[in-house]
């Protein structure tokens, strides 16, 4: 594949003959393609795409928790672009809660560090090879990751508020 010929189906095509065994599933919400992959392979798979295509700017690594999902309670969602064509594509690797641990990209994207930072912090995805994995936002002391969906959103037992005034 050439740095010029970016569209979806190119894209997915020339990934798919590379990591065949390695691409779970793909499509395109809003014309964004969205390819799911093994998380054992994202470091190897970033690493070819900013090295065969014009994608070559992390826009953002981002994670979501989904506690129903047996086996597949979190993800992890890179969003990758080439300022050339302005085309953009999104990896998903999902990864189950007993083992929350995926490989560091900083070594392809230095911007990666404190994007792996802000995600260890709010998720506890612990990132492999990444040279100072501590929390960025949170307090050190904090012993739980407060963007999982672990915890009631509110107290049931209060009884000071009036939920008519929060359109419930």
């Amino acid at each position: 594949m050439t740095k010029t010929e970016l569209t979806n189906d190119s894209f997915y095509n020339s990934l798919q003959e590379q990591f065949t065994s390695s691409i779970i599933s793909k499509e395109e919400p809003f014309g964004l393609v969205t390819i799911e992959v093994d998380s054992k392979k994202i470091l190897n798979i970033i690493k070819w795409v900013k090295e065969n295509t014009s994608i070559n700017y992390l826009t953002l690594i981002g994670g979501v928790h989904y506690p129903e999902s047996e086996g597949r309670e979190f993800a992890l969602v890179y969003h990758l672009h080439s300022l050339t064509e302005n085309f953009r594509i999104r990896l998903k690797a999902f990864l189950p809660k007993e083992d929350l641990k995926i490989d560091s990209i900083t070594s392809i994207f230095s911007g990666a560090d404190w994007l792996e930072r802000e995600t260890y912090d709010f998720y506890g995805i612990k990132f492999i090879g990444h040279p100072n994995l501590k929390r960025i936002l949170n307090e050190d002391s904090m012993d739980y990751f407060p963007m999982r969906r672990e915890y009631q959103l509110e107290d049931a037992t209060r009884e000071d508020k009036d939920d008519t005034y929060f359109g419930r």
